[in-house]
């Protein structure tokens, strides 16, 4: 019997692993394909790297009674935002598949290993941030490995796709539910300030949208919108802690979202006159220190106004923080640590 050569041996070892890394994506495709109705498929997708990190993707395929459209949720792609993520598990409790039109696809936690080690933003495994990861890259690292099955598999066959997040460990956060105008899709971007208006969130912001489609993305939900879905997000939460108004907030957003699509009876009321912003603008730290304010999430500013300030350990002032524009602080710094370049506050305002 002639040895391998080292050649041969290489070529079964590229053709395993290719094999192994195709294997993620085809339980979802298989599941989803499935013409049986109702149903309830649970997967849990495996990824591992060339650097030895492994990762798993949870996903919930609900499969109505009738055909109809396809709307997915997203949670946990910040795995420290806990609002979100205790919202969709009430939700997948409490759907019913044979009084559901069409079919619900939920990532439950887009980020297992951020939410399992408790670390705010970024994959403990990789240091990548799955809300800055997009296209992603199936040859990469494994946050890279689930952005890329999200944008390959489970965009395409959405029609809304609705990313939820809410207040990190160091967020103090308004409510609202945000969109991209994109106005190469107007359809699309129609349906989705649609779809906002009838959430019941008070807070509606549009934002600009200039991505080109050979830019990157960076964001799931923005990935979504260049892709030409109707994409949403949801901000509900704050501070790393699990608010029930702001779970509740969640859940009622999405009912009422799937009852305006035809797929489900249960919804609340929308506003009355919900608040429209479409123009932010963001106030970043030029000193490393520890950071002051009276103001929160919420609070409406005016221009020139003193919002706060940055001291150094020893208590002198390094900063004075002026608000550059009049309008509503989105979120902002709710804790005393700040960098240099964080992001203090996002105020935003309607022009």
């Amino acid at each position: 019997m002639k040895t391998p050569t080292l050649h041969r041996v290489l070529v079964v070892l590229i053709t395993v692993l290719t094999t192994l890394s195709m294997g993620a994506q085809r339980p979802f495709q298989e599941a989803f394909k499935k013409n049986v109705r109702p149903a309830v498929e649970r997967l849990r997708l495996e990824f591992g790297d060339n650097q030895g990190n492994r990762s798993h993707l949870p996903v919930v395929i609900i499969k109505g009674l009738k055909e109809g459209p396809v709307f997915t949720v997203v949670a946990g792609v910040h795995g420290f935002e806990y609002p979100p993520i205790v919202a969709t598990q009430a939700l997948l409790q409490e759907i019913d598949p044979n009084a559901l039109t069409g079919t619900i696809v939920v990532l439950p936690v887009a980020s297992t290993n951020s939410f399992y080690t408790r670390t705010p933003f970024k994959n403990s495994n990789d240091g990548v941030n799955l809300n800055n990861a997009f296209p992603g890259d199936a040859k990469g690292s494994v946050t890279q490995k689930i952005a890329h099955m999200i944008r390959t598999e489970i965009i395409p066959v959405s029609d809304v796709f609705l990313d939820i997040h809410g207040g990190d460990a160091n967020e103090d956060l308004l409510p609202f539910i945000c969109y991209y105008n994109n106005e190469q899709k107007p359809e699309q971007t129609q349906l989705a300030k649609e779809l906002s208006e009838v959430s019941g969130f008070e807070y509606i912001v549009s934002y600009a949208y200039t991505l080109k489609d050979s830019d990157p993305a960076k964001y799931v939900f923005k990935q979504a919108t260049q892709d030409g879905k109707t994409a949403l997000s949801i901000e509900s939460g704050k501070l790393g802690n699990v608010q029930q108004e702001a779970v509740d907030l969640v859940k009622n957003g999405v009912y009422n979202m799937l009852h305006k699509m035809g797929m489900y009876a249960k919804a609340t009321e929308a506003k009355d006159n919900p608040v429209q912003l479409n123009r932010q603008t963001y106030i970043s730290s030029s000193h490393e220190g520890i950071f002051y304010s009276d103001y929160k999430a919420g609070d409406t500013v005016q221009e020139g106004a003193v919002v706060g300030k940055v001291t150094d350990e020893f208590g002198a002032e390094l900063s004075e923080i002026k608000a550059p524009k009049s309008g509503v602080i989105l979120y902002k710094i709710g804790t005393p640590p700040v960098s240099v370049d964080d992001t203090i506050m996002c105020i935003s305002y309607y022009e």
